[in-house]
């Protein structure tokens, strides 16, 4: 009887701390995990959301770029993070996929993380170094079935979205490319303007202004329709490679354990800051759309998500790592 007493006393106790942290929250920074390298789509998408929510939630939200495994170092960080709100996550639909890209994760992120709210979505777009002759995915298709295995493409890391973006364009134009997975975003641009590799399914915000400034050549988007940043470049159904539509959405996250309160005043302020003009502005001219959701529709959205990259995944026989 004691012993319950004591667990009682226990539970009462973590209990009130808790809603004590939910009642001063935020008293200090916070810090916010982006699991890849700066420089890449999550990173831009990050810095400009956290100088936002810095202003609106009164703390500084600092950015921590934890880069490496397909994301899953920083987001197991950030699943296995004391939960008092002060370690957040900015995952991606990494998240989605790497249940089956990984025989051993150090977490499951269903299960380990919170979500807050969904932050934004952007296509991805098909960019080529200015030596390979074409101009069109019609052409780009030529030119790799006829050197096949020698039009090498790179990603942010093996299992990435830009890996396995990359990969169903493979399997829909039957065409063989050599894979080149960098530590993120931002190295695998570098070695495509360097021309060390060729091509690339890169986030929009991180590939379009080099294909502004002609030092990438823009083949197509892969989202549904044009996107009003660069209105000349076609989707992949209109550069004729139809059904094809890829986009990468962000999210906030908290670890699992954090308190209702904390998280409810993530989300409101989360989605504050999403409506207004300023982040609109950011956002839509580097070819993004900020979102804004609740929990529960963001935590269906993640497990949805997940079962879908899954098959996905299984299908393409990317075997596990």
């Amino acid at each position: 009887m004691k012993s319950l007493h004591i667990v009682a006393g226990l539970w009462l106790l973590a209990a009130l701390a808790a809603n004590a942290i939910a009642q001063d929250y935020p008293s200090k920074p916070i810090r916010l995990i982006v699991p890849f390298a700066p420089g890449g789509g999550t990173d831009i998408i990050a810095r400009i959301f956290a100088a936002d929510m810095s202003d609106a939630l009164g703390q500084s939200m600092v950015l921590d770029n934890r880069g490496g495994a397909g994301s899953t170092l920083g987001s197991g960080l950030a699943a296995q993070a004391p939960p008092d709100g002060y370690t957040l996550l900015l995952g991606n639909i990494s998240l989605a996929f790497n249940a089956a890209l990984y025989r051993n994760l150090p977490f499951d992120a269903v299960k380990d993380l919170a979500p807050v709210s969904l932050i934004a979505v952007q296509p991805n777009i098909l960019v080529i170094h200015p030596s390979v002759p074409a101009k069109s995915v019609k052409e780009f298709v030529s030119v790799a079935r006829a050197q096949p295995g020698k039009i090498a493409y790179s990603s942010a890391g093996t299992g990435s979205g830009t890996h396995l973006a990359a990969e169903l364009l493979k399997m829909e134009l039957k065409i063989d490319l050599l894979h080149v997975p960098y530590k993120g975003t931002g190295p695998a641009l570098n070695d495509l303007l360097g021309g060390q590799v060729q091509m690339m399914l890169s986030t929009f915000a991180s590939a379009a202004p080099f294909a502004k400034s002609g030092r990438l050549r823009a083949l197509a988007v892969t989202s549904a329709r044009r996107s009003e940043a660069a209105p000349d470049v076609p989707t992949m159904v209109e550069a004729g490679v139809p059904g094809f539509e890829y986009s990468t959405w962000y999210g906030l996250l908290a670890p699992a354990a954090t308190p209702r309160k904390v998280i409810l005043h993530l989300n409101e302020t989360a989605r504050r800051v999403l409506a207004t003009n300023q982040i609109k502005q950011k956002y839509e001219g580097l070819g993004i759309d900020p979102l804004g959701d609740t929990p529960a529709e963001f935590s269906a959205y993640l497990k949805s998500e997940t079962d879908k990259w899954v098959k996905v995944v299984r299908t393409a026989g990317i075997p596990p790592q």
